[in-house]
């Protein structure tokens, strides 16, 4: 963190744009948070945390002007932790019988329609579309995770 600081410190007398040279203290706000984040993931810090942080940088960022072209890298184990956290969320779902291997139909007892708005907060969620022919074979936990790994191309 120090030696980014040093870093944007160092090129700033050199930078004879004042919007370039103004945008350099929140160019190392996002850096430091995008570290942070970094050793957060090396530490096993709980990932929702993580996500909570990163939604916050990006709406302080959007009101500052910053963009941010970077994200925290999927692993299957934290898609399996998203999957299942917005599963225990829906209010139909009883997270004590949720497990990664439950049917959505037959052990959880959701309809139709309820399996339509699983994938749909599962869209939300990952940011991407899942068509309606992908959706309909997406019956378990376990298929959502893997179809997001391999739409996502994530392989560990």
């Amino acid at each position: 963190m120090a030696a980014i600081l040093r870093a944007l410190r160092a090129i700033q007398p050199a930078v004879n744009c004042a919007a370039v040279r103004s945008a350099l203290p929140r160019i190392a706000a996002v850096a430091v948070q995008q570290q942070q984040n970094s050793k957060a993931l090396q530490t096993n810090q709980n990932y929702s945390t993580i996500i909570r942080d990163n939604k916050l940088n990006r709406v302080v960022g959007s009101l500052l002007g910053v963009r941010n072209y970077s994200h925290v890298p999927l692993t299957l184990e934290m898609i399996r932790e998203r999957v299942l956290l917005v599963l225990k969320l829906y209010d139909k779902v009883n997270p004590e019988k949720l497990t990664v291997d439950s049917h959505f139909i037959n052990d959880l007892g959701l309809d139709s329609l309820d399996t339509v708005e699983v994938i749909m907060a599962m869209e939300d969620e990952f940011g991407f579309e899942i068509p309606d022919n992908d959706a309909e074979r997406l019956l378990k936990p376990a298929d959502v995770i893997q179809y997001i790994a391999d739409k996502e191309d994530v392989y560990h």
